[in-house]
């Protein structure tokens, strides 16, 4: 069995289908983290899929949006027969279902005027896309998913799955921005993941406009600053990002790169795993995803010499 085939049977999914989630792209992603953690940190956690899936002494999941964090915490809280039980009693009071768009809208409300942290979890299951939406109020605003969302067996599998996985690992939820994150406990042993908003892509968690910040220049500039700092103390860290996406080219992060040869780009791209940089380009569709690490894997997927032009 491969390396990948081993650790995509090992995987753990998150119940939440989180925009920009790791989930498919985990068995290439694992194998190239330091074999050895004592502390990691997933400072963009989202929906979790790298932070419950690593192996280290503490996890910590941090995300600003503040009300996901709080979900998170109640499920560690909570006994698991009383999260489903409030589940399926929630379900059952607002007569949710694939067609009931008046029940969603009654919960949607309720919810956001009391903001109960499990209520946006039956929300999600029920909204279109299971995303989490909200607007500069910070009002949950995803639409009803008709005909095609709900609190399937799958996602009932994957939460219970998930909720045994954070109550048996030692895992810490914070909601900080990103460079607001202390770091000053955290040392040569320990190491820092980031998976921020992509800043070429474009998504409802980075267009600036769902009432929590958004991504642009400026925090792309600041989180390649920290991560150049975390360099300087010899904490190991791997960024999640993309080089082309659509004909676009993100400049900022090519010119980073390109000022700090001592960092190792890891192309994790398998859609174009036989091509050449320059078959890539033609590709007006192509999205070039890198991890790029302060520090040699021990496996890495594939050599990065077919991308030699790529700066």
């Amino acid at each position: 069995m491969s390396v990948l085939q081993t650790y995509k049977l090992r995987q753990i999914k998150s119940p939440l289908n989180y925009i920009g989630g790791k989930s498919k792209l985990l068995p290439q992603l694992l194998p190239l983290f330091p074999k050895h953690i004592d502390n990691f940190i997933d400072l963009f956690a989202g929906g979790c899929n790298v932070g419950i899936n690593v192996t280290a002494n503490k996890i910590y999941c941090n995300d600003i949006l503040s009300y996901l964090i709080e979900m998170y915490k109640v499920f560690q809280q909570n006994s698991m027969d009383n999260t489903l039980k409030y589940i399926e009693k929630r379900i059952n009071d607002f007569n949710l279902s694939l067609t009931n768009e008046t029940g969603y809208k009654n919960l949607r409300k309720e919810y956001n005027e009391h903001k109960n942290p499990l209520d946006l979890f039956v929300l999600v299951a029920f909204s279109f896309n299971h995303q989490i939406r909200f607007n500069n109020s910070h009002e949950f605003n995803n639409p009803f998913g008709r005909e095609r969302s709900s609190f399937n067996a799958t996602m009932r599998q994957n939460l219970v799955r998930f909720i045994l996985r954070i109550k048996e690992i030692n895992i810490e939820f914070s909601d900080f921005c990103f460079n607001d994150f202390d770091f000053s406990n955290f040392g040569i042993n320990d190491f820092v993941y980031c998976d921020p908003p992509y800043l070429i892509t474009t998504g409802t968690y980075n267009d600036g406009k769902r009432g929590f910040k958004g991504w642009t220049e400026k925090e792309e500039e600041e989180l390649l600053n920290l991560l150049d700092d975390l360099n300087g103390k010899n904490i190991k860290f791997a960024l999640s990002n993309v080089l082309e996406h659509k004909g676009k080219s993100n400049k900022i992060l090519k010119t980073w790169i390109n000022n700090n040869p001592n960092y190792k780009i890891n192309f994790i791209d398998y859609n174009y795993s036989n091509s050449n940089y320059q078959t890539i380009v033609r590709d007006k569709n192509a999205s070039i995803e890198v991890l790029i690490t302060n520090y040699e894997p021990e496996k890495p997927i594939k050599e990065p010499t077919l991308f030699d032009n790529l700066f």
